[in-house]
């Protein structure tokens, strides 16, 4: 990524947004675009952004999230960006056509072989704005009933039964590393089990 500066300053500075696209990189999952963009003070920028689809996510509740100490499941997948084992909440990508909390529900049953009771949206984040627009939808699961599991063939995980507490431990001290778990967790944890 290299600025350009136009000369322009902020008095005559336009809308920030794309003057140009050119697609450099299509992939299975995502597609990589170089941008010509203007920025807020109508300078021009290139950047390289990364598209996808987006995901969703779900923090699923095997007990009442308002009773004492409540359990949540938990996915230690390998992965091979990271090279290592990561503590995830159940996630996955958008199918096309498909709507958010269908997916956190076909997610929770691939992942994990539980369907729920109850599925409620908790908030929207983006991953890595700096380079990406990928977004993810995270839900809250409750009422889970067991059943089997549909991973698919690069997944290698196992399904852990943790306290909430245990949960948010594993996050202080840095053993769960995602970002979508570690924000998933600590918003249900402050906003939907101390009501």
């Amino acid at each position: 990524m290299k600025g350009n500066d136009s000369g322009a300053d902020a008095s005559d500075a336009g809308q920030p947004g794309k003057i140009s696209t050119r697609r450099i990189h299509t992939g299975r999952i995502i597609t990589v675009d170089h941008d010509v963009i203007r920025l807020p003070d109508g300078s021009n920028y290139d950047i390289d952004v990364v598209r996808h689809p987006g995901g969703c996510a779900v923090v699923p509740f095997v007990s009442d999230p308002l009773g004492a100490d409540p359990q949540i499941l938990l996915i230690k997948q390998y992965r091979y960006a990271a090279e290592q084992y990561l503590y995830e909440i159940p996630a996955g990508r958008i199918d096309a056509g498909e709507e958010p909390v269908r997916c956190a529900v076909r997610e929770l049953r691939e992942e994990t072989g539980c369907t729920a009771e109850r599925v409620e949206f908790l908030f929207t984040m983006f991953t890595t704005p700096g380079f990406s627009d990928e977004r993810i939808h995270v839900f809250m699961a409750t009422g889970l009933e067991r059943g089997e599991t549909a991973h698919e063939a690069d997944e290698f995980m196992t399904v852990e039964t943790v306290t909430l507490s245990r949960a948010l431990q594993l996050i202080e001290q840095g053993e769960i590393k995602d970002a979508k778990t570690a924000l998933g967790i600590l918003f249900a944890a402050g906003f939907r089990t101390n009501r």
